[in-house]
């Protein structure tokens, strides 16, 4: 039992040390002068919606406040009857200036949704350099002059971003979502990326006409359900890189419940685990807490373990806050989220295990591997 404690205690330590690594990329990356771009080319910017959420309106006004000289927006829905057209339709009359278009229609080209939106909307792209982007995302007004910066980037045929949570509202789930997409998704991901990663979040995908239709178009994606991670797999076999933009958009996290923020994340963690197997099972040291608990009754209570579960606990909080000052995010000042976080970890963690079968938009489909193929 004491060399089983002393093991726990040690992956408990190992997830600090990533932590502590994380705050500290997150922190390099958000001090970094960012580049302005040397053409400023036109822009199509593809929104695929489905329905309305919370803070639906003010993330798609922000793309109608972009400071950029020529930009579209070309926005997608499959029925006549979704709610989020009356949004479209306020925007659309408030800002009479942006030159947007609305494509709807309900024709399916595979089994992800969202995929064939973006293949019905495409026809209305008036411009080479294309940016998807997920309906719930708010952006400052520099947003293109950052992805236009790295889309120069030398061998750069796709460029992608960070994203940080934006609570919904002011419910438990939202601020737990929140919390975990900040705190460790985000700092997760600059690791990850330090260690010679580079994957594609679909927050913002970045990409010409050129190498879309060299990589056979939104078509080789819409038989998948990681859509973001497949189109990065597929520019990267075709030779190019994946670009960061120094630039971190906001995705609202609207759960109101418990039970609609475990879908969620159970949907997030099965993807990831059909994706990266083994760098998915590896990420359960992240949950440090876990670990630090585990010693603690392994050990019997001994001094010894109390001492570093306050340590880890302490590396826990103090590596959030430097994470989310350097985002400049509001601090968590309640300590005992941090507790129930993890708690919700590791129970969504475990699920993830239990099967590979996802509910997204009401539609049901399979975690698949992302390789190139059928799905």
């Amino acid at each position: 039992m004491q060399i089983l404690a002393i093991l726990t205690a040690l992956l408990a330590l190992v997830g600090a040390v990533q932590q502590i690594l994380g705050a500290s990329l997150t922190e390099f990356f958000c001090s970094q002068t960012p580049r302005s771009p040397t053409i400023k080319p036109g822009i199509t910017i593809l929104k695929p919606l489905c329905g309305v959420e919370s803070l639906s309106e003010t993330a798609l006004e922000s793309f109608f406040l972009l400071d950029y000289p020529v930009y579209q927006l070309v926005f997608g829905v499959q029925s006549n009857s979704d709610p989020i057209l009356k949004t479209l339709s306020r925007l659309r009359a408030r800002y009479p200036e942006c030159d947007t278009a609305l494509m709807i229609n309900d024709m399916a080209h595979g089994r992800n949704g969202k995929v064939s939106n973006l293949i019905n909307m495409t026809p209305l792209a008036k411009h080479e350099v294309l940016v998807i982007s997920d309906a719930d995302v708010h952006v400052p007004p520099y947003y293109l002059d950052r992805i236009v910066a790295a889309l120069e980037e030398p061998q750069t045929g796709l460029v992608t971003t960070l994203y940080t949570g934006l609570p919904g509202g002011a419910e438990l789930p939202a601020r737990l979502g929140s919390a975990q997409i900040n705190q460790n998704f985000l700092p997760g991901a600059l690791l990850a990326r330090r260690l010679g990663r580079q994957d594609c979040m679909g927050a913002t995908m970045a990409i010409r006409k050129s190498v879309l239709a060299e990589i056979g178009g939104f078509t080789a994606l819409v038989n998948h359900l990681a859509d973001d991670q497949v189109l990065g797999r597929l520019v990267r076999a075709a030779g190019y890189k994946i670009s960061l933009a120094r630039v971190v958009p906001a995705t609202t996290v609207p759960e109101t419940s418990l039970s609609a923020l475990f879908g969620h994340e159970l949907r997030w963690a099965r993807t990831i685990r059909a994706l990266v197997p083994m760098a998915y099972a590896a990420s359960v040291l992240q949950i440090t807490l876990l670990w630090a608990l585990l010693t603690v009754l392994i050990s019997g209570f001994s001094i010894w373990s109390l001492l570093l579960m306050l340590g880890i606990f302490a590396v826990r909080v103090v590596t959030a806050w430097r994470v989310e000052a350097a985002l400049r995010l509001p601090r968590t000042g309640d300590v005992w989220l941090f507790l129930l976080r993890d708690f919700f970890s590791t129970i969504i963690y475990i699920a993830s295990f239990t099967g590979n079968r996802v509910d997204w938009r009401g539609q049901s489909m399979m975690a698949d591997s992302g390789r190139p193929g059928p799905g």
